[in-house]
């Protein structure tokens, strides 16, 4: 390696090793060489390496080369540089200089600073105070860690560096690869010495290898000698007791680029490199903490409605004017309609928003527990009552209690309950005391209890007392450009929990899920899409990917085939009412007799026919 031996007045000659591209002289602390000379410019003079060569620049005043005033020249092995009262000579090889060669850019003290502090130190920690200041700037991660290294490269004479952590098994890998021009290199562990780097790790402690192909513990790595690997620090990068990675630099073109001073440096950045790390790690935990945060506040509301359709904008409005008062609502619809959700709806927008909500599932629960789920039990009440026990109204008690699947419960409790919401008391079972409770009742049903009142599975008087205002969901298939929109919310919460980058659907998809008839609803589509999202392979969502098939979708029929089918199905409906009576059914539809007649017949043959308007005389 080239290297110049400096002297000046009042100064014994010292040693610099020309390890960057351009060394400064210069009378500021910021110059790469500084010497505090009278008549010494900030920046004076620089030796600016050029391939092989090295060549000696005059910046803002003449110097002279073995007695001849120069502007630029390459240097030559001994040539001598003189400018105001400062000489070096120049040394193509570091081994031919004179001593002391312990000397070094590292060494080199500052006038009136402490004992120990050099100029390589306070260049240190000015580079310090610029990533402090940036740090609090909130630059981004990757930036600060490649200040970090870019840093330690410029200051220990390093051609590259690396910042390596350890993953979650503790397994290196590289975050960050830098060269001695501030680009980013591959980020691999392949321009590293293994065997180094698992010392370090596995010791705790800094290394400094002066000639790694000479160094007895080393030089018969594999990765060493096939990499030329000559000098290397490495130091590790601890928080607390916990190793979190390390700082790796190296220099293959020259050896015994590093001394103790370089490792001080090192030392200064790892903890500044710790330090990025646990900022990092905080952020990274807030950030955690706010999406859960978002998640808890979605579940308490699952409920903000969707849809655009009018069928859910004219709920949206119900549902705003019926929130505000204590009124029992009975929610209707299919199963996977969102009943549950409107209810959660209607609690958020009411008066009983900070209450609790509490859900009974009324076909969940077995017949023989349900009476203690709803209204507590007493101690000894039945066998396995081993204490008193709180119930569903209870529980309930300042808030909302939703009632699901209302059409599933047993008659006789139909009964208690009634007395419960006309007297807004409950008995629990085993004791003869009754408790208030100050509750709003929300239930939910898919089945149709007009029809379970007439078969007698289902009180009428109940069935008033709960449907004092109703609101019907429908069906996902009437919902128009409704499953669009919901299916790219529920794309867009299943990419955010499982972590995945898809980014739509395709064309194909969105008008085969706009043609699907969706028999489990909006509980159906969510559950594709969850599925979808963790097995596609590609960005976008396909047909395959929500298991749709062509056949899966609504045929389309003309405007002609779509009125005679209505027709058919229609007749059909009205027979069924007048109790297959066709003359009746024929009256109240004012058609011809034979009209229905000649359904009848061809529907007992199997046959379509001609329209039903040819039919009629």
């Amino acid at each position: 390696m080239a290297t110049i031996l400096i002297e000046a007045p009042g100064r014994t000659p010292w040693v610099v090793k020309l390890v960057r591209p351009i060394t400064t002289v210069g009378s500021s602390p910021e110059a790469d060489v500084q010497v505090d000379q009278a008549g010494l410019e900030p920046a004076h003079v620089q030796i600016v390496r050029e391939g092989a060569q090295f060549v000696l620049v005059a910046l803002l005043r003449d110097l002279t080369v073995n007695g001849r005033r120069e502007r630029r020249r390459v240097l030559k092995d001994h040539d001598t540089a003189r400018f105001g009262e400062i000489s070096f000579e120049f040394f193509e090889r570091d081994e031919d200089a004179p001593q002391p060669r312990a000397s070094s850019l590292r060494a080199l003290p500052v006038p009136g600073a402490p004992a120990g502090v050099t100029v390589e130190l306070v260049s240190a920690f000015r580079h310090v105070h610029e990533f402090a200041i940036r740090l609090l700037a909130n630059d981004s991660t990757e930036t600060l860690v490649e200040s970090i290294l870019d840093s330690v490269i410029e200051l220990t004479g390093a051609d590259k560096g690396f910042l390596i952590l350890l993953d979650a098994g503790g397994q290196p890998v590289v975050r960050a690869a830098r060269n001695i021009d501030r680009q980013r290199v591959q980020l691999s562990l392949g321009g590293l010495s293994d065997s180094i780097l698992r010392k370090v790790i596995e010791s705790r402690a800094p290394l400094v290898i002066a000639d790694a192909l000479q160094d007895r513990e080393f030089n018969a790595s594999e990765s060493i000698v096939a990499q030329n690997v000559l000098s290397v620090m490495c130091c590790p990068i601890l928080d607390r007791d916990e190793l979190r990675g390390v700082l790796y630099v190296g220099n293959n073109q020259a050896t015994d680029v590093f001394d103790s001073a370089s490792l001080d440096v090192m030392t200064i950045f790892a903890a500044q490199a710790s330090l990025l790390l646990s900022h990092t790690q905080r952020i990274e935990d807030l950030v955690r903490v706010n999406k859960a945060l978002e998640t808890e506040l979605k579940a308490d509301r699952l409920g903000r409605l969707i849809g655009s359709s009018d069928s859910m904008q004219a709920i949206g409005r119900r549902i705003r004017k019926v929130a505000t008062t204590d009124v029992p609502v009975l929610i209707t619809g299919e199963t996977g309609t969102g009943k549950e959700v409107a209810a959660k709806e209607l609690h958020a927008c009411s008066r009983r928003k900070s209450g609790p909500f509490v859900v009974v599932n009324c076909g969940a629960i077995p017949e023989n527990l349900l009476e203690s789920e709803l209204f507590g039990h007493v101690k000894g009440a039945f066998t396995g009552a081993v204490m008193n026990k709180e119930g569903r109204f209870q529980a309930a008690n300042g808030g909302t209690l939703f009632l699901d699947e209302i059409g599933e419960l047993p008659v006789n409790l139909q009964v208690k309950l009634l007395r419960a919401l006309q007297e807004h008391k409950v008995t629990p079972v085993g004791d003869g005391r009754e408790v208030p409770v100050d509750i709003r009742i929300l239930a939910a049903t898919n089945r149709v209890l007009e029809e379970e009142i007439a078969e007698g599975r289902f009180r009428e008087d109940l069935y008033y007392r709960l449907n004092v205002v109703s609101i019907e969901l429908p069906p996902l298939r009437e919902r128009g450009g409704d499953v669009e929109l919901l299916a790219k919310y529920f794309l867009s919460e299943a990419c955010k929990e499982h972590g995945r980058l898809v980014s739509g659907f395709s064309k194909p998809c969105l008008d085969a899920m706009r043609r699907y008839r969706w028999p489990g609803n909006v509980r159906q589509l969510q559950n594709r899409i969850q599925k979808a999202v963790v097995l596609a392979d590609g960005p976008l969502l396909t047909p395959d990917d929500l298991e749709l098939r062509p056949d899966d979708a609504d045929e389309i029929l003309s405007l002609a085939e779509a009125k005679e089918r209505f027709s058919r199905q229609y007749i059909e409906r009205v027979l069924e009412m007048n109790g297959g009576n066709r003359t009746k059914t024929a009256r109240d539809l004012e058609v011809d007799p034979r009209t229905i007649f000649r359904h009848i017949e061809r529907r007992d043959r199997g046959a379509v026919g001609a329209p039903l308007d040819g039919d009629a005389d």
